[in-house]
This record gives structure tokens, sequence and C-alpha cells, in this order.
């Protein structure tokens, strides 16, 4: 027989040998990606408050952040750039207009009849050429004000420049219709004529220079 000690061993390599087999032959867990997201998201879940869960935002999930609203564009014409075109060139003449009128009339209001020829052939001519200009510029103006009014940008600076334009206009025309009649026969009508017309003529260079410097 054999002795107790080399049964013992026999009995405990066959027992190894057994298991080694199961292990073998069993099928072998693969872990899944649900299983490895868990793994490690399990730590920042537990280090979050109570009453809060931490969740995965999918890439279909709507923004809920609110967007403004597009602007809508505002198309100009080609005759919007031709008449802009000629508002501007004319508004150059608009100063030495100014200046001849006001030159050649305060001659005329100082010195009346004895008032140098120059000034007395001048100031009339200039003040025909200031009515003509204004006219040329309240259709360029007036025209394109209206095609832009639906264009928000600097919509507030285009309205001031043609308030300010029509207050001076309006001064202009009374200055040299009624009160340049009136004027030939009275000092006081001259100069009331002569203090509407320097409004006027402020008026109508704010508003110039509005849009000069504005632009």
């Amino acid at each position: 027989m054999m002795p107790f000690s080399d049964v013992a061993v026999a009995v405990l390599v066959a027992w190894n040998a057994v298991m080694s087999g199961a292990e073998r032959s069993a099928p072998r867990a693969v872990p899944s990606a649900s299983d490895s997201v868990t793994a490690r998201l399990a730590p920042m879940s537990a280090s979050l408050p109570s009453g809060l869960t931490l969740a995965m935002r999918s890439s279909s999930a709507p923004d809920t952040v609110p967007r403004r609203p597009r602007q809508k564009a505002t198309v100009y014409s080609d005759g919007y750039g031709t008449r802009l075109s000629i508002h501007r060139r004319l508004s150059w003449a608009m100063l030495p207009l100014f200046a001849a009128s006001y030159f050649s009339g305060d001659q005329i209001l100082n010195k009346g009849s004895e008032a140098p020829s120059w000034a007395r052939n001048l100031h009339r001519p200039a003040a025909t050429g200031s009515a003509l200009l204004f006219t040329a510029q309240s259709v360029t103006g007036y025209w394109n004000q209206w095609e832009a009014r639906h264009d928000k940008n600097h919509r507030k600076r285009r309205l001031l420049h043609g308030a300010l334009f029509t207050a001076a206009s309006a001064g202009f025309v009374y200055a040299g219709t009624q009160l340049a009649d009136e004027a030939e026969q009275s000092d006081a009508k001259r100069r009331q004529h002569r203090n509407l017309a320097l409004g006027s003529i402020g008026l109508s260079t704010s508003s110039w220079l509005l849009m000069l410097l504005g632009n």
C-alpha cells in the first residue's frame, strides 16, 4: 500500500487538474460599453450632492438658449445710389452759396443804396442758386428717405437730418419770398430777413455736418 502522504498528494494533483479544465471551458463575460461608462461615472456620481444625478446629454437634444431673430436685409435700388451721389456732391456747393449770400446781403443791409455793385449784383443770383440747390436736395433726399424707411441702421440720424433740412428749407422759402419783398421798403424787415436766413443757414449746416461726420 502507498503511504498516506503519497495518496494525499495524488488527490490534490487530480483536483487541480479538474478545476483548471473547468475554468478553461467556462465562457468569459465580456464587459460592455455601458458597463465601462457606468464604471467611469460611478466615482463622479458619488461626489455629487444628494438629490442630483449625472446624466449624459444627447447630441440631438434641442438648444435651450434663446436666439435673436435675424435682422431683415434692406435691398436698395440702383437709383438710390445715384441720388445719394448727387445729394452728396451738391451739398458741397451749399457753403459757397451761403457765403456769397451772407456777405453780399450784409453790404446791402448796412449801406442800403450805397452798397457796392458787386453786392447788389451777387445777392439775388446767390439766393436763387441756393433755392435751386435746396430743391434738388429735397428731391434726392426725401426720395431716398422713403426708400430707406425700413432700414433700421442709422434711422434716427437720417430722420434728424431730414427734420433739420426741412426746417431750414421752410426758413429760406419764407425769407426769400415774403420777407424779401418787404425788405426793400423796411429796414426792420431787412434785418428780419437777414436773421431768418442766418438761422436757416445754421440749421442746414448742422444737418450737413450730422451726416458728413456720421459717415
